[in-house]
């Protein structure tokens, strides 16, 4: 992860693609987007790479490794 590189909450990645925030978590767990998990539990997502998705550098139907821990 770039220094730089803000982590978002489910919900903001929600309002970037217009859909509920269940939808982006259901993502993550089928491991269509990329998550980690905070010490807490809860998941984030690099913007880099939502951004990527947005921009149609990379698809949702490519799949990720998972989430990894932070």
């Amino acid at each position: 992860m770039e220094a730089e590189d803000r982590l978002l909450t489910p919900g903001e990645v929600a309002s970037l693609f217009r859909v509920d925030p269940k939808t982006v978590t259901r993502w993550a767990a089928a491991g269509r987007i990329g998550s980690i998990r905070t010490p807490g539990g809860h998941r984030r997502f690099r913007e880099s790479e939502v951004r990527a998705l947005l921009e149609g550098e990379i698809s949702l139907s490519e799949g990720h490794t998972g989430a990894s821990s932070y």
